[in-house]
């Protein structure tokens, strides 16, 4: 289940990204940062913590030791020997 929640979040995110309503806005927030750039600002934040939502809640198990095992195994450390 956590996985159909984070991959509809992700959906969420590009539906979200294709804004076309603040392209002709030219207010300014903070006094310097176009409403729209603040707003990509935004959704790059956005995407972060999804995104380390998704690592920390759906990473599946024994990446890590596979990787360990194959890195043991290399034709480098043999020809280094």
């Amino acid at each position: 289940m956590r996985k159909f929640w984070i991959w509809s979040l992700v959906a969420f995110l590009l539906i979200i990204h294709q804004d076309n309503w603040f392209w002709t806005d030219d207010t300014l927030v903070f006094g310097f940062m176009p409403v729209g750039l603040l707003y990509h600002a935004g959704i790059s934040v956005a995407a972060a913590c999804l995104w380390f939502a998704a690592v920390c809640l759906i990473w599946p198990e024994g990446v890590e030791h596979t990787m360990a095992s194959s890195e043991n195994h290399s034709p480098d450390k043999n020809m280094e020997a």
